[in-house]
């Protein structure tokens, strides 16, 4: 049964599949009078009750399929001017001699009733002219079907329809109580549009409120380097890139100058010495209680006491965590301590194969089972790098293909994990930012590699991630 919002996720991906909003609605409200048709017949007197979003376009849409054969009344909430998309007010403006405001209209006078008043994703208490308009449907006595969802389903008014025709899939909280009987329409949604990421993820980022304060947008915590510097430093600009406010750096000593010379936006928490001991754990376990989200592991090495001291930070952090490179290698044999936290692993082949601990053939379907066995035995989400990634929470799986051979340089991981944790100190679930990170991530290395070519670096992609994020934003929100 697919989440309200996975349904903006569909439309945006097919979009950038080449299958536009406006042929989907098409698709849909021709299903609907195909479906009416073939039920009810023909001859009748049918209102479409239309609202001025892509739920009323739908019903636009049926409205001039099924007006040759019947006569058919399109009652709008507004005026067709206040259509909220394009596509919405483009097919209202075909059915113009079709169409007036409702206004306490006699709904009983007709045969049959269409609800096109609201979609998915309702939240709160229906206001008027919505409210009143759902009672009358309510009220006329006559067989209502409603386009994909009953209006106001999830609220304590909702239409109640005879038939309720969807699109692709269930949504969420559909059942025959609610929605009488159900029928399921294909209306053209390319698979890919599900089974890849696309601009699509980007429903699920937190736009900001105009009035928030910093800090608020995300504290990150990297706890990274000593053999190593720049990945803890790729980490900490991936993570501002996608909109987190403070990104701290907690490093050694020996290296803390080396890393704050990198960017002036990186701030620095040293802790004594030239690598992670377990007498660091205490300190940071202090200083991660002001932060939202934490990533371990970038430029750690794989000094023993530097892996027994990561062990340590995951049983006693009590924050969303992110662990890659090295902390992965803490992980082998030891999977059962990820048991109560949250987070996401990101590994490439090789570390998903220590964290199994045995072979995995190079198959996409065998990398598949192994991530979805870990990501089910843990509890946390694994983004498993690859040339097509793969995500999955042990139950939603999804990959990514984009990215390119240059993204091989090293770094570009590093700057995946800093987003992946960026958006975690957001709030975002670990599931949904792994996908928005991935393909973040090798869209930006795309962009990159059409002026850099084979010799893009990790750093041309920071400059690009946040272009990606407000195209994709632009689609989706």
């Amino acid at each position: 049964m697919m989440k309200w919002e996975e349904v903006k996720v569909l439309d945006a991906n097919s979009e950038h599949l080449g299958i536009s909003t406006e042929m989907l609605m098409e698709n849909a409200g021709w299903a609907v009078a195909q479906e009416i048709s073939s039920r009810f017949g023909e001859g009748l007197r049918i209102a479409i009750v239309c609202g001025n979003g892509n739920n009323g376009g739908d019903g636009a849409v049926a409205a001039r399929a099924l007006t040759k054969m019947n006569m058919v009344k399109v009652l709008l909430a507004s005026s067709s001017e206040d259509a909220r998309t394009p596509e919405a007010r483009t097919n209202f403006e075909k059915v113009e001699e079709l169409h007036k405001v409702f206004a306490d209209d006699r709904l009983e006078d007709y045969d049959l009733v269409v609800d096109a008043l609201m979609g998915v994703g309702l939240k709160g208490v229906l206001r008027e002219p919505y409210a009143g308009m759902v009672r009358a449907m309510n009220a006329c006595g006559r067989p209502i079907v409603s386009v994909d969802v009953p209006s106001g389903l999830g609220t304590h008014l909702a239409v109640r329809p005879t038939l309720t025709v969807t699109f692709h899939a269930l949504k969420e909280g559909m059942t025959s109580e609610n929605c009488g009987e159900i029928v399921i329409k294909d209306i053209g949604i390319p698979a890919d549009a599900e089974r890849y990421l696309g601009p699509g993820e980007m429903v699920h980022y937190p736009v900001p409120s105009p009035d928030v304060h910093k800090g608020q947008n995300g504290r990150v915590l990297v706890i990274g380097g000593g053999p190593y510097t720049g990945a803890p430093a790729l980490a900490a600009l991936g993570a501002y890139r996608v909109g987190a406010d403070l990104v701290f750096v907690a490093c050694p000593s020996a290296i803390r100058d080396v890393i704050a010379a990198y960017s002036p936006n990186i701030i620095t928490v040293p802790f004594p010495g030239e690598v992670l001991t377990e007498e660091h754990v205490e300190q940071l376990i202090n200083f991660v209680q002001g932060i939202d989200a934490v990533l371990i592991g970038p430029g750690l090495g794989d000094d023993p006491r530097t892996l027994e001291a990561v062990r340590d930070l995951i049983r006693k952090c009590p924050k969303p965590m992110v662990l890659d490179a090295d902390a992965l290698k803490a992980l082998a044999g030891n999977l059962d301590m990820l048991k109560g936290g949250t987070g996401v692993l990101t590994p490439h082949h090789r570390e998903l194969e220590i964290l199994r601990g045995a072979d995995i053939s190079s198959k996409m379907m065998e990398r598949e089972e192994a991530a979805v066995e870990i990501a089910r035995d843990s509890g946390w989400t694994v983004l498993v790098k690859g040339k097509v990634d793969l995500v999955t929470d042990g139950d939603r799986v999804k990959y990514n293909r984009t990215g390119n051979v240059g993204m091989s340089v090293g770094g570009t991981g590093d700057v995946l994990a800093g987003i992946t944790v960026g958006l975690m100190a957001k709030k975002v679930s670990p599931y949904n930012a792994a996908r928005m990170s991935a393909f973040l991530n090798g869209s930006a290395g795309d962009m990159a590699f059409e002026k850099y070519s084979y010799g893009l670096m990790a750093t041309d992609l920071l400059d690009r991630v946040p272009q990606v994020l407000r195209r994709g934003l632009s689609r989706t929100h």
